[in-house]
């Protein structure tokens, strides 16, 4: 196949998508592939093959805006032209909440991952839980607040503890990567979570704190793969801990009873069908201490580095990284024929 690989773009999740960008043109060219980098965030001409990836402790800045008759111009890019399939690995608003996936069906392409629906309501967490709770996948309550002036911050701040309570958990509406997350105890410090959140995009979900453990349930082909267990060392999943190496633990797969691990994958399945997602995702799960599990969000375009959750997934599964990355272009490529 010839894969064009977009990578990189300018959300903040950018150093996140350069690392799976370069491990998914690393796994398609061991298997043979003719596999092409690019970089819509980049002005025309600028190299986008991927060097050393490194992801730091916090997000990225943002790269310099492109001129308005750049913007589209990857689109054009002959590595694009000529693909059989796009491999999608844009983490983040504008690659992964729905944008890129109207781009490349108006081109008529054939790409990786959910289509323009299934992405823009996955990326929107408070439409994902409403849809969740109509298929009858349990989720935490939370309230959708808009942080927008200082009066609207203190207004929120009652709602929230008068109809959650604490501990909380706060975030941006169209996030992906824990970005602007924050854990909040106290009344206090909703005023500096919401501020902090709604810094990426306004709109904040807060959700009532569920206690337990960590788990992530892999959907590739409509079917769940072994379940994976997180264990953050010393605090949240958060941006750091997710990717910097060491600061967190991983099962796979998760030490839970048989009859626990098929609700969750039986929730993961629900979830992923009742967003209309397809090819592949990640559900995230926090699981009560009375073994009661709670869907945080569905992942539509989730981290695909070798020492990522779905790889690590897959591989319990018995599926290799490389023969995951050509199982994922090939879908793409089976629903263009």
């Amino acid at each position: 196949m010839k894969v064009a690989v977009l990578l990189g773009g300018d959300s903040p999740e950018r150093d996140v998508s350069l690392a799976s960008g370069a491990a998914v043109i690393k796994a398609l060219r061991a298997r043979g592939h003719a596999a092409a980098a690019v970089d819509p965030a980049m002005p025309p001409g600028t190299p986008a093959e991927p060097g050393e990836t490194r992801i730091g402790e916090r997000p990225p800045e943002r790269p310099a805006p492109l001129r308005p008759e750049e913007v589209f111009a990857w689109l054009h890019a002959a590595p694009v032209r000529e693909a059989d399939v796009v491999m999608n690995a844009l983490h983040g608003v504008w690659g992964e909440d729905g944008v890129v996936q109207a781009l490349l069906e108006a081109a008529g392409l054939a790409y990786t991952g959910s289509g323009v629906l299934g992405s823009a309501l996955a990326m929107n967490k408070d439409r994902s839980k409403a849809l969740f709770r109509e298929a009858g996948v349990p989720t935490a309550p939370h309230l959708l607040v808009d942080a927008a002036s200082a009066d609207a911050i203190d207004r929120a701040a009652a709602a929230i503890v008068r109809d959650l309570g604490l501990p909380v958990v706060v975030k941006p509406n169209c996030q992906g990567s824990s970005v602007g997350f924050s854990y909040v105890t106290d009344e206090a410090g909703l005023g500096e979570a919401l501020r902090g959140a709604s810094c990426y995009g306004g709109e904040c979900v807060v959700e009532r704190y569920v206690p337990g453990r960590e788990l992530t349930a892999a959907i590739l082909g409509g079917e769940a793969l072994p379940l994976v267990e997180i264990v953050p060392e010393g605090g949240f999943y958060d941006y750091r801990r997710k990717y910097q190496k060491g600061s967190s633990r991983y099962f796979a797969p998760a030490d839970v009873d048989e009859r626990t691990a098929a609700l969750v994958r039986r929730h993961a399945a629900r979830a992923f069908e009742a967003l209309a997602c397809r090819d592949y995702a990640r559900v995230d799960f926090r699981l009560s201490p009375g073994g009661e599990p709670f869907c945080l969000e569905v992942n539509t375009l989730p981290g695909m580095t070798e020492l990522s959750l779905v790889p690590m997934a897959a591989r319990a599964a018995g599926i290799g990284f490389e023969e995951l990355v050509e199982r994922i272009c090939r879908m793409a490529l089976a629903r263009k024929r």
